[in-house]
């Protein structure tokens, strides 16, 4: 018993005719009568008897319609996911990414994203980079996205989006009509700036040394750029925020103007290595990708 065999008899119970049931099929009238007379062979019934020229389907045949149709229902579905899966358009992603994206620029990327497919479910994730490293090592989800280059064993790693850093003043501060703020110009700012221990405030505090500036620390340190964002606007002192916390602050109340020299957070996406490559996974990052582009100041998005 062959599933063609089985989709002819279908066709016909359908079709009550085998003209229409091998149009339906795409096939020829004798293939569909071959593929009956087999079928019955198999089962070792009759199917259907020819009265005044037509064909109907005996009772046993009635009976077996009810399983040949379920079962080539659920033929058809497998195929349908299998073509889902095979075009992305299908599948769970469980996806870990620190607060300076993940509650700006991953939400609206990750809708965009899921506009091709109403059959794909994101989890997003929000954690410090390092807690992401352990988590994709772990394999306890199919992509982390941290801040700057991590390179560790048990992951694959590629570079996913380089974004510069802007400076952020309060709306009618000395800095706020400038077009393009430069070292000297902090000299002597209360400067609200992230814990001494992340990357991104070595990499300030090493730009400024090298120019010989010194800012007055405030008396408040915070992790996350949105949070730096409303100290600034309150009134705490000047900061450099990432271009995409500043393109995300909804307030009215701050400036953001271009920095000089360029200060980069990198973004790197990681994969575990024990995994085998997802086609919806490398779609994921791809679209993530040119949606921040596409989003974001050109002038502000590093090579």
């Amino acid at each position: 018993m062959r599933q063609r065999q089985l989709e002819a008899f279908r066709a016909l119970m359908l079709c009550q005719t085998v003209t229409r049931a091998a149009e339906m099929l795409c096939i020829s009238q004798p293939a569909v009568t071959r593929l009956l007379s087999d079928l019955e062979d198999s089962v070792g019934f009759q199917l259907f008897e020819r009265v005044r020229g037509r064909l109907h389907p005996t009772a046993e045949a009635q009976l077996l319609y009810e399983e040949v149709n379920r079962s080539l229902v659920g033929i058809e579905r497998i195929a349908r996911t299998a073509h889902a899966i095979r075009t992305q358009q299908r599948g769970a992603l469980n996806v870990a990414a620190p607060p300076s994206i993940a509650l700006s620029l991953m939400p609206r990327a990750i809708a965009n994203f899921l506009k091709e497919s109403s059959e794909i479910k994101v989890t997003l994730g929000v954690y410090d980079s390092r807690t992401i490293v352990d988590m994709v090592i772990g394999q306890r989800c199919d992509v982390g996205i941290v801040n700057l280059s991590i390179s560790n064993t048990g992951t694959h790693g590629d570079s996913l989006l380089s974004i510069a850093h802007v400076c952020a003043v309060p709306v009618g501060h000395r800095l706020s009509d400038r077009e393009v703020v430069v070292p000297a110009d902090i000299d002597g700012e209360v400067f609200l700036a992230h814990p001494g221990h992340l990357g991104t405030r070595l990499l300030i505090d090493a730009m400024f040394a090298a120019h010989g500036v010194t800012y007055k620390p405030a008396q408040v340190e915070t992790q996350t750029a949105a949070a730096i964002c409303s100290l600034v606007a309150s009134g705490q002192g000047v900061a450099l925020v990432d271009a995409i916390t500043a393109m995300e602050y909804k307030g009215g109340d701050l400036s953001f103007i271009p920095f000089e020299p360029s200060i980069p957070l990198e973004f790197s996406v990681l994969r575990p290595l024990r995994t085998l490559p997802s086609k919806l996974v490398d779609h994921f990052i791809s679209h993530v990708r040119d949606f921040a582009v596409a989003e974001l100041d050109p002038r502000l998005v590093m090579k």
